[in-house]
């Protein structure tokens, strides 16, 4: 939490320095994906599971207000979105030979800080960006002998194109990636924790309106 209020005060003290000042509204999908490259044994006692990433993407959805402050051709953009994604796990059970997909989902408070240049109404921007979880989602493993814990908050980066239209349409496609583990371990009844790298990559595209 220290980190993520260091994170919003920078973004507010250097506001003054810039002469132009937009706030706006923004929604938009993605399509996520997870980085999860080997499979996960899991034991407990008498019980074997096995969890693997599911192929594929999953769409989520995200929507908030940002502040554009700048001077010329640069600008800095920090927002403030709630976003909502979903992970899906193939999970076996080894003693009886089944398997079943599980699907979690994620609703998040997430804050890019976009640094950009403009070149007429096209721009480029990146920067750095925070998410808070503010959801329990259910356990991977639906198992008492299980408990899925959850990294409370995450960093990572976000790149991309924007285009704005008559002074108040603006349209952004970002890719997004993960500087940390994501929702990351599951551990058993002896204390044993299992670190799941499931880190997501994510496309958005976002439309939106300034003020």
């Amino acid at each position: 939490m220290k980190k993520l209020l260091v994170f919003i005060l920078a973004a507010f003290i250097a506001m003054p320095a810039f002469s132009q000042i937009n706030f706006g509204l923004k929604a938009g999908l993605s399509t996520t994906s997870i980085t999860m490259e080997d499979l996960k044994t899991i034991s407990s006692g008498g019980t074997d599971y096995t969890v693997e990433k599911l192929k594929g993407a999953n769409f989520g959805f995200h929507g908030g207000a940002f502040v554009r402050v700048g001077i010329s051709k640069l600008y800095i953009q920090p927002e403030l979105l709630f976003t909502n994604r979903t992970n899906e796990y193939t999970v076996a059970n080894l003693a009886t030979v089944t398997d079943s997909i599980v699907k979690q989902k994620f609703n998040k408070l997430e804050i890019p800080l976009m640094i950009g240049l403009k070149f007429g109404p096209v721009r480029i921007n990146a920067g750095p960006s925070a998410a808070m979880l503010i959801n329990s989602p259910a356990d991977l493993i639906k198992d008492p002998d299980f408990k899925t814990m959850y990294a409370k908050m995450t960093f990572g980066y976000q790149a991309g194109v924007g285009l704005d239209l008559f002074q108040k349409l603006t349209v952004d496609l970002r890719y997004e990636g993960s500087l940390t583990k994501y929702q990351n371990q599951i551990e058993n009844l002896l204390g044993t924790k299992v670190a799941l790298d499931d880190r997501p990559n994510a496309f958005l595209l976002s439309v939106g309106i300034m003020f």
